[in-house]
């Protein structure tokens, strides 16, 4: 029997629970979230002269009292957000866990990537935030329509559960192509490695699409703790999960040390640049258990809130 992404327990916890926008949001439907404009939820936001055709339950009696002056008043608009979760799932994802180490098959990195996407569209349902889920490789090979409210969120786990590893991973490709952008300006999370042969100049193509199609960007990187810290020696044939090649190498300290140099700078590059773009990064190593991770790290992060 599969085990679902995310025990029964946490489901409570995750409700109270929200994604931390940064900006106004712009919904077409009703929601609870505070938009630019006015409108009519329950949070005050100014009082305006009274003009005939204005609404006499919002007229201060109060206020008339006091001045003798006539005012209404006026409250925040509340839109719902549009949450795109965009999730890799090319080969180099179905790595880490027991298979290759024996650790616990909850450090797989893929299924690291899905729970944690579960986890952040069933905090977006709850709060009345559309969500839509895209699986992506070389190109986008699956997506859930957007869909609303707590009740739906068993689709979300079932899209997300099925999803398997296949391919070559080609972030830029993927969501290069105009069907692949969302269409509605909202928060998009990216849940990948992000082992891009063009490295950054590649994640900056691809995020600067993004960008153009509004969208305030949560990058979560997962990296198992055996790429972070591999503990490997000897003459030893390494193989591209990808595209199938191998290499052989003699890997000694030397080499390990220099690889956890440039895993240090590629990192340091990609946080660099983000922050410069007002881009949120987040490093998720698989060893870390998915509840800290969300309580600690994300909500550290301040891409999620209570």
């Amino acid at each position: 029997m599969t085990e679902p992404l995310l025990p029964p327990s946490l489901l409570p916890r995750l409700e109270r629970l929200s994604i931390a926008s940064k900006r106004r949001v712009k919904g077409t439907t009703q929601g609870k979230r505070r938009s630019g404009r006015l409108g009519a939820s329950l949070e005050f936001a100014d009082y305006r002269e009274y003009a005939p055709g204005d609404d006499i339950r919002r007229f201060d009696w109060g206020v008339y009292a006091r001045t003798g002056r006539p005012f209404v008043r006026q409250y925040w608009d509340e839109q719902e957000l549009y949450v795109n979760l965009y999730v890799d799932i090319s080969a180099s994802m179905d790595f880490g866990g027991e298979k290759s180490t024996g650790a616990p098959a909850t450090e797989n990195k893929l299924l690291y990537a899905k729970s944690l996407a579960a986890s952040v569209g069933y905090m977006a349902l709850a709060g009345y935030d559309r969500v839509q889920a895209s699986l992506f490789a070389s190109e986008v090979e699956g997506k859930l329509p957007p869909i609303r409210g707590k009740a739906s969120a068993a689709r979300l786990f079932t899209f997300l559960q099925d999803a398997v590893p296949r391919g070559s991973g080609d972030l830029a490709s993927a969501l290069r192509r105009p069907q692949s952008i969302p269409r509605q300006p909202g928060m998009t999370w990216i849940f990948s490695d992000f082992w891009l042969e063009g490295g950054i100049e590649t994640l900056g193509d691809m995020l600067s699409f993004l960008l153009a199609a509004g969208q305030e960007i949560v990058l979560v990187q997962v990296l198992s703790s055996e790429e972070l810290g591999p503990k490997l020696s000897g003459d030893l044939r390494l193989l591209d999960s990808e595209l199938g090649t191998g290499k052989e190498i003699a890997l000694t300290g030397k080499v390990l040390e220099k690889y956890g140099y440039a895993l240090k700078q590629y990192r340091e590059e990609i946080a660099r640049f983000c922050s410069e773009r007002g881009i949120r990064y987040v490093l998720a190593p698989t060893h870390l258990p998915l509840e800290k991770r969300i309580f600690e790290t994300l909500r550290g992060a301040g891409v999620v809130g209570s």
